[in-house]
């Protein structure tokens, strides 16, 4: 088994030790005791985590994990949690990145946004192909990726958009599909007093046909986190997905969103 399938794995027995088995000793078994979380609400530390598991077993929150993607010690889920009532609303689109090291996860990021039931493209949160092709490319597509959110999220040079993609299917619930509906989308949250100001990638993993990217912004003077995941097609971006929240100022730990 490679090191990227190895990771995999021990991050997938996390999730199923948090999420579906609800069993809190398995769980610390995978993690390091100084497991470093950015969850804001939840306490960092393998205590932290297993204090938390009891509560999402009682709450009968349920979780479909989508997508799993990894590059170097990173790894990469995209999930939609249901019954989730507790955490916010009755369904909540996800993505949980975690780095491993030593046989052990040893950091988490994660960011959740609830799921409407009306979109503007039609299409969910988190439907889509899911099949990791093209591993030969990963760097290519990395670059690609990189590229189109330095110039058009970033705002470098958004005039360059058109030539990152031709067709561009959202799963954003908010914005419709094409380029032309990111342009729009972006200018119609910027009409409503919603103005980027920064779009700094921080944490980036590729695997193939996906690139994952999550920022930290700030949105008219705000803190806010971006993490969006992008599939490519034969060198352009052909497909996009989003979960985005505002990072609250007062945190359960001392270790930032990112």
């Amino acid at each position: 088994m490679s090191a990227i399938e190895t990771a995999k794995e021990l991050v997938l027995a996390l999730f199923t030790a948090a999420f579906i088995d609800h069993d809190p000793e398995a769980a610390r078994k995978l993690v390091t005791p100084d497991y470093i979380q950015h969850n804001p609400q939840v306490p960092t530390g393998a205590d932290g985590l297993s204090a938390l598991i009891p509560l999402v077993q009682q709450s009968g929150m349920t979780v479909t994990t989508h997508r799993t993607i990894a590059e170097g010690d990173l790894v990469v889920l995209h999930s939609t949690f249901d019954n989730a009532e507790a955490f916010g609303a009755p369904s909540l689109a996800a993505f949980d990145v975690f780095r491993v090291a030593d046989g052990k996860v040893v950091e988490h990021w994660d960011n959740l946004q609830p799921i409407p039931e009306v979109t503007a493209s039609g299409r969910g949160m988190t439907d889509g192909p899911v099949d990791i092709t093209d591993l030969d490319k990963t760097e290519e597509n990395k670059q690609l990726v990189l590229g189109f959110v330095r110039d058009v999220l970033g705002g470098v040079a958004p005039e360059k958009a058109p030539m990152y993609s031709e067709v561009y299917m959202q799963h954003n619930p908010n914005l419709a599909d094409g380029i032309d509906g990111l342009i729009a989308g972006t200018k119609a949250w910027a009409d409503q007093g919603f103005v980027i100001t920064k779009f700094d990638p921080q944490i980036v993993v590729a695997e193939g046909n996906f690139v994952f990217v999550a920022s930290d912004a700030v949105v008219s003077g705000q803190p806010w986190a971006f993490f969006d995941l992008w599939r490519v097609e034969e060198g352009k971006i052909v497909e996009h997905w989003d979960v985005v929240s505002q990072t609250p100022t007062e945190m359960a730990h001392g270790n930032g969103k990112f």
